[in-house]
């Protein structure tokens, strides 16, 4: 009985010391794991990637950028229900434990002896907290010093931070499945709501996804999304949060997810907003753009972007079709069911048109297949739409020069034939017809910008942003031709000339050095008109005029003032240069154009109005202008408050009112005679470049500045007479008349100082009582129109002018440089 008594007591030591160099052991390993541990101090200043959100200038959105979806909300907007249905689903004791539930871990083990042996994963004991540390401090690693971790974290962690604090920092980090983060963006993108107006359905499935998101997929997994849904609504009414009655209703219910709408403009403006994007991303940087949260305020009037975009696309298909059909997109093999392989097609999601696949040709008429949609899952939707395209949808659809036609094919189309169709709008409002379309290989742009602060009204940069992504507003250099002139003869107003001016419209050669041939810029039409004045050089675009003048002032002066309207930084000092031959952008032409209907101020583009950070605050604001007197609180009899404009006066605005008034015979007498159809005042340019490769409009209303370009990718040329009156103009009068249609025909502003006398056109001189053409010419003060001229590049002349031919002029030759015009 001894010996047994020693020798339990013997055991019983034993197992004490190796209890106690056990406890120390653990003591020390958890001592040196804590050494080691992440300073959770740091969640106070927590701050998580968030969306930068771009808005139009009324408000709504047309763009997002993130790498992680995301929208912080504080705690205090968070409604209760949603906290309820997390707290319900990961943590039903987080208001009582501090940090570890120990009776959690106690179920879950209690559960994994029971299921052990099974294929049932083992069930989680770990906290909110604890989720928490795990997923700001810690990794994802599968191990005991992980979960050691974890727990002294979530302990300091419910030391330090309160626990509306602690759950503020889970919903708004948890992932939730579909690249949402956050409670915020997982109902904005899952219901397309705030999470104010979400239901017990709602909230329960957010709820449910933390555990495991894929495996909860609302289009994947639907069944067990609901499965899990309704054991989280349980759980809810199991905890007090919800009566009975109504979560039998919201178990009911439907999963009720929805593929979001995209952005309410995004189908009209990707090239504005990417245009902002590339902005965002030089000021701030990636980090900046994608995580900053920033709230981007632009420029963009939807209403006019829509409006630029329609008159655009209308013309570069109008331009594209007078050519010819090129054919299909593609051609598959037509099965029982041709719907499957018509969806792997890929579309333009920016167009109008719709894909379809010919099913069957029978005399005029075509049957056709419209491409089906897809379900959230990815599968083909069941539903076949077919329809016809009659006779009037196919007339323009002759077979293009210099394309192959299939053999044995009479038509446009044969079955198969993937193609692009629109509804066709017929008198007899039919459903079901379609008109043939196909993507143009012509492209180009369109800018308008508020000619007052600069700021980009609207912007397309192609035919379709999903076809390229390449902006022909902001990025293609291209020649611009005679849209450039103005700039020239602005030069010419400033420095001595007055619109009255001669200047010889003969044939003229100059000389490019030794061993090449004499440069001879010709006229479109290649007429001369002898001795003309500098309006009648912009209205009806002579070539040989603006070499003449831009001769006798000189190119450093030209070059100069290209500068200071912001066309070239440094254009090279060619005559040359003076018909357009230097490239530049058409968002550059645009702003030069804003500098003659604003009275002479340098604007500078913009397409941003304002940024805040992720806290509200400014950051950045496009509009400079002081507001002298808006922080007055009361009125004490004081000016009212006034805007300090200080930018540059680069134009004296005499000198601009009268180049506006030039432009405005261009739309009534000369190249731009298109826009008269606006019906409104509007000055102008058109520009046509070598070969026909580009053709350009660059106008203005007193308010509005509009430039258009059309042309290749590649340059070639459009074939004869496309010219930019006959092919930009139109687009540019489109877009005038649907955006004007409502505001008044308010005249351009007449500044304090101009003169306005009445001239004879075609000399310059003063009209007499016989004089049957007649208009108001603007002379600056101190100018008036001369009793005798002198012509720039000719002889004294007096009295009328006279026409001059090649023959009777003679060719002029001087020294200077040359090149394309």
């Amino acid at each position: 009985m001894r010996l047994l008594i020693r020798f339990f007591g013997f055991v019983f030591a034993t197992a004490a010391i190796l209890g106690v160099v056990a406890a120390a052991g653990v003591a020390i390993f958890v001592w040196q794991t804590g050494r080691d541990l992440p300073n959770h101090t740091a969640l106070q200043n927590y701050e998580p990637p968030v969306i930068t959100r771009l808005h139009a200038s009324d408000g709504s959105m047309i763009g997002e950028y993130a790498n992680q979806r995301r929208l912080f909300l504080p705690i205090q907007a968070v409604p209760q229900l949603v906290l309820s249905a997390f707290i319900s689903a990961e943590d039903k004791n987080f208001y009582q434990h501090s940090g570890i539930d120990f009776t959690g871990i106690a179920r879950a083990a209690l559960a994994f002896v029971e299921h052990f042996g099974t294929d049932r994963r083992p069930q989680g004991a770990s906290t909110i907290t604890q989720q928490v540390a795990k997923n700001f401090l810690l990794t994802n690693e599968l191990s005991m010093t992980r979960k050691i971790k974890e727990a002294l974290l979530s302990m300091r962690i419910e030391q330090t931070f309160s626990k509306d604090k602690i759950l503020e920092l889970y919903v708004n980090e948890i992932y939730l499945g579909l690249g949402n983060y956050g409670i915020a963006a997982a109902a904005l993108n899952y219901f397309d709501k705030s999470v104010h107006e979400l239901n017990i359905a709602e909230v329960a499935y957010l709820a449910a996804l933390p555990k495991a998101p894929n495996n909860y997929n609302p289009f994947r997994q639907t069944d067990r999304a609901i499965e899990r849904r309704n054991w989280v609504i349980d759980r809810m009414v199991e905890n007090g949060y919800v009566k009975p009655e109504d979560a039998q209703k919201a178990k009911d219910s439907p999963l009720g997810v929805i593929a979001r709408a995209g952005a309410p403009h995004n189908y009209t403006a990707p090239y504005y907003s990417e245009e902002v994007r590339r902005v965002l991303y030089e000021k701030y940087g990636a980090k900046g753009l994608y995580e900053g949260g920033l709230s981007v305020r632009t420029a963009l009037e939807p209403q006019l972007q829509e409006l630029a975009k329609k008159a655009l696309t209308d013309g570069l298909v109008k331009f594209d079709e007078a050519r010819g059909w090129r054919g299909p997109v593609k051609h598959i093999e037509l099965g029982a069911d041709w719907g499957p392989a018509l969806a792997e097609v890929p579309a333009l999601n920016d167009v109008s048109w719709q894909l379809a696949v010919v099913i069957g040709v029978q005399g005029n008429q075509v049957a056709i297949g419209l491409q089906p949609g897809r379900e959230g899952s990815g599968a083909v939707k069941p539903d076949r739409e077919t329809g016809t395209i009659p006779t009037e949808g196919l007339k323009w659809a002759r077979w293009a020069s210099g394309v192959e036609k299939p053999a044995n094919l009479k038509g446009p189309v044969q079955p198969g034939d993937v193609v692009y169709v629109e509804p066709l709008k017929t008198k007899s409002g039919e459903a079901g017809q379609y008109r043939l379309r196909q993507p143009p290989e012509i492209s180009g742009a369109m800018a308008v910008m508020d000619p007052f602060t600069g700021r980009v009204l609207a912007l397309v940069g192609g035919f379709s942003y999903a076809q390229s992504e390449f902006n022909r507003g902001t990025q293609a250099l291209r020649q611009p031709g005679s849209s450039f002139k103005p700039l020239i003869y602005a030069a010419a107003l400033e420095n001595g000339y007055t619109p009255s001016s001669l200047v010889l419209d003969a044939p003229i050669e100059i000389a490019q050095g030794s061993g090449q041939e004499d440069w001879k810029p010709e006229n479109y039409g290649n007429d001369f008109n002898g001795p003309s004045t500098l309006r009648y050089g912009i209205e009806k675009s002579r070539n040989v005029m603006t070499v003449r003048l831009a001769q006798d002032m000189g190119m450093p002066i030209i070059t100069e003032y290209a500068r200071r309207f912001g066309a070239y930084d440094d254009l090279p000092p060619f005559l040359s240069m003076a018909l357009g031959a230097g490239e530049t952008t058409l968002l550059r032409m645009v702003s030069s154009y804003s500098v003659f209907a604003n009275g002479g101020k340098k604007v500078t583009p913009s397409l941003i109005d304002r940024i805040q950070d992720r806290y509200g605050r400014t950051v950045y604001r496009h509009d400079e202008r002081e507001c002298q007197g808006c922080r007055a609180t009361d009125w004490r009899n004081q000016q009212p408050p006034t805007l300090a404009d200080h930018r540059e006066q680069i134009l004296d605005p005499l000198t601009a009112y009268q180049m506006t008034s030039i432009m405005e015979g261009a739309v009534l007498r000369g190249t731009g005679t298109a826009l008269r159809e606006v019906g409104k005042p509007v000055a102008g340019k058109t520009g046509t470049t070598n070969d026909y490769k580009d053709a350009w409009f660059v106008g203005f209303s007193p308010d509005l500045v509009v430039g258009v370009y059309l042309g290749y990718d590649k340059p070639r040329g459009m074939g004869k007479s496309a010219t930019g009156g006959g092919l930009a103009a139109p687009v540019a009068a489109e877009f005038m008349k649907m955006a004007l249609a409502d505001k008044p025909a308010v005249p351009f502003r007449v500044p304090a100082g101009i003169k306005l006398v009445r001239i004879n056109p075609a000399t310059g001189m003063r009209a007499g009582p016989g004089d049957q053409r007649v208009i108001l010419e603007a002379f600056k003060p101190g100018t008036a129109p001369p009793d005798n001229y002198t012509v720039i590049g000719g002889e004294s002349y007096e009295g009328q002018a006279v026409n001059v031919t090649p023959e009777a002029a003679g060719r002029s030759v001087r020294t200077g440089t040359g090149g394309l015009y």
